[in-house]
């Protein structure tokens, strides 16, 4: 498995590690969108989060995914229905 790229941003990196260890997956993007992360549900029923490449406030940009991560109820073994 290739390692992914690390953000420019070190505040949006540290939150898509924070991500990473919760079990999302990291679909690096190009353009102003860096990437997407994805909960761990494998269908499309799932949380995802825009990671911006550079977006005003990189901080409040971090603490928003992180707010994400936290909040997210989906769970691999949940059931769609």
């Amino acid at each position: 498995m290739a390692k992914r790229p690390r953000h420019p941003d070190k505040h949006i990196e540290s939150a898509v590690q924070y991500a990473e260890e919760a079990g999302w997956r990291v679909e690096k993007r190009s353009g102003h969108c860096w990437g997407r992360l994805f909960c761990a549900r494998a269908d499309s029923s799932g949380c995802m989060a825009s990671v911006w490449c550079t977006p005003k406030n990189p901080q409040n940009h971090a603490k928003a995914i992180m707010r994400l991560v936290d909040k997210c109820t989906c769970d691999e073994t949940d059931d769609p229905e």
